[in-house]
């Protein structure tokens, strides 16, 4: 557990976890993906270690910026991420926003890795109120990338959102699910883990068909990017804060959704359906309505329902039940181009197969 200390700040890393949980428990806008618990899952998933770092500044202030990296690599080719590829990470910071010569000093610190990229992501909810601190000290050398978070305010409870936020398309759509023969389950212990897997499989046929995929391009993209063993791993790790909701209909799964939950925050993580069995009945309405529900019962205050591209069907999706994209900030400096050489690679590829956005 190395500590540094320069320019006023003390830096450790791996950040003591008892540290961690500390300054969690007090951010009141931290997210469930920047807990310990997410990092053991990442690392579950993957082949990577705890890389996170913990700050004290002279003024007594803390932070901890959760990070994970590669096993294994040679230190200079290795990455180092607070995390773009696996949900949102940046700064966990109680008491309020660190001040801008703080930040800056965060960046400065993240800028001197000696790693080939370093990449951080901060919270939306830090986005709430305006610009964040964060975005006034990024440092020359890094990379802004644009990301939309959609959040879902749940102020008010859940029968002002019914009423005032949810689209009447959703209301509609509810209202079908409920006349359907449609059985509605939630499971906080890992039970429906293998339904999941088995819907999720089905989505991926058809989204390979949407995007004009060769579907063993898309097993393989969806096997790296999501391993199998990651969902079984959040349930386990999460226990009764990670709830599947299941719809099943003639007793086959329909469709199924994951949500976490941590202090006031709850988090849409996965979904996936088989829409034969799904679209006629609306199911994917009414499990994120009974999550809603089940959230503004829980006290939360907020529903994240994850990225999209603004203007996509995904994005459409989102804000008929009344989220609202907000901006999530993401940085990153590389020694090399490597972003910019897996942008060209990716676009050569879809290219050559044809591939369209769904």
């Amino acid at each position: 557990m190395p500590s540094i200390q320069s320019g006023g700040v003390e830096v450790i890393s791996p950040a003591p976890r008892e540290l961690w949980w500390e300054l969690v428990g007090r951010d009141r806008n931290a997210l469930v993906t920047q807990t310990p618990t997410w990092l053991d899952c990442l690392c579950d998933a993957w082949p990577l270690e705890d890389a996170s770092r913990y700050y004290r500044f002279a003024s007594g202030a803390q932070l901890v910026v959760p990070m994970v990296r590669r096993r294994a690599w040679p230190g200079r080719l290795l990455t180092e991420e607070s995390w773009p590829g696996w949900g949102v990470g940046g700064a966990v910071v109680p008491d309020g926003a660190p001040d801008a010569d703080e930040a800056r000093l965060v960046f400065d610190d993240l800028a001197s890795r000696p790693v080939l990229r370093v990449a951080v992501r901060f919270s939306p909810r830090g986005q709430l109120g305006g610009t964040s601190v964060w975005d006034a000290g990024v440092p020359d050398g890094f990379t802004s990338v644009e990301r939309t978070t959609y959040l879902l305010d749940l102020t008010g409870g859940f029968e002002g959102i019914w009423a005032h936020r949810f689209h009447p398309s959703v209301r509609q759509g509810v209202r079908r699910a409920e006349r359907a023969q449609v059985t509605f389950e939630v499971d906080r212990t890992g039970r429906f883990v293998p339904q999941f897997q088995q819907l999720y499989e089905e989505s991926m046929v058809r989204w390979a068909e949407q995007q004009h995929e060769p579907l063993a391009l898309a097993r393989w993209r969806r096997r790296r990017e999501d391993p199998p063993r990651l969902v079984a791993s959040v349930a386990e790790r999460f226990g009764a804060d990670c709830a599947i909701w299941l719809a099943s209909r003639e007793g086959r799964p329909a469709a199924a959704i994951v949500v976490l939950r941590h202090g006031t925050h709850a988090k849409y993580w996965r979904g996936a359906m088989d829409r034969s069995l799904a679209a006629p009945v609306h199911a994917n309405h009414m499990l994120q309505r009974l999550a809603i529900e089940d959230a503004c019962a829980a006290g939360c205050h907020l529903y994240d329902m994850g990225d999209a591209r603004p203007g996509s069907s995904l994005a459409r999706f989102k804000e008929s039940f009344g989220a609202r994209p907000v901006f999530s900030p993401a940085y990153y400096r590389e020694r090399l181009p490597l972003t910019a050489a897996d942008r060209r690679l990716r676009e050569a590829v879809k290219r050559l197969i044809g591939f369209k956005n769904a």
